[in-house]
């Protein structure tokens, strides 16, 4: 088998890539990373310095790719399906890619931020940081909430990399604080993309290990 994924089923960012791998079927060999093990991360490190998953390596045409994003536009250019993550015209394109860092950027890294502090030892929490990162998620739910007016996906009638995006993501938003009462069509929008195949395998999946979560 081609294509190892090296990844962690409560990951926001390799939920991302497994949404695209299973919308596809695409043949990989899973590889989960435990990084509480120091042996595991260390084994990983050997492959990928940074330390970040999730990673992708292709034996057959000798590449390593990380980051999210990254990924998935290799797979759409070397492993094409049914679905296409980045269908249509450049302009289509480009507003795609926006869509997809905005979900990141926005989205699950403040997400993160407010997860992040509950590991923190006591005294030594970031409120402000918290607080910031809260009113940063509200801002951009808003966001969300005002565009997704229909039924459709994040960019229309076609199933995208920015709905790779948006899944996770507003899934870990929800489970922060519920989407359904503050930002419906939010809400809506999740309810589609957890009835999504690839996406609810990925839950699934992933069900055993949401007892390490904190909220």
């Amino acid at each position: 088998m081609s294509l190892t994924l090296y990844f962690h089923p409560l990951s926001s960012f390799c939920h991302k890539v497994l949404i695209a791998l299973y919308e596809n079927g695409t043949p990989f060999n899973p590889q989960i990373v435990d990084l509480m093990d120091p042996a595991a991360t260390a084994a990983f490190k050997a492959i990928w310095p940074i330390g970040k998953f999730p990673v992708l390596r292709d034996e057959a045409r000798d590449a390593l790719v990380p980051e999210s994003s990254i990924i998935i536009e290799y797979l759409d250019q070397h492993y094409p399906g049914a679905t296409r993550f980045l269908p249509g015209d450049p302009d289509f394109v480009r507003q795609t890619r926006f869509r997809d860092r905005f979900y990141d950027l926005h989205i699950m890294l403040p997400m993160q931020k407010i997860v992040i502090d509950t590991f923190r030892p006591a005294g030594q929490n970031d409120a402000f940081g918290v607080e910031d990162a809260r009113q940063r998620l509200d801002v951009a739910l808003g966001i969300v909430d005002r565009a997704m007016t229909t039924d459709g996906w994040a960019m229309g009638d076609t199933f995208t990399m920015a709905d790779c995006a948006a899944a996770p993501a507003l899934f870990y938003a929800d489970r922060i604080a519920p989407l359904a009462g503050r930002y419906d069509n939010a809400a809506r929008y999740l309810a589609r993309l957890r009835k999504r195949p690839s996406f609810a395998r990925v839950i699934e999946e992933a069900e055993p290990y949401f007892k390490l979560f904190p909220m």
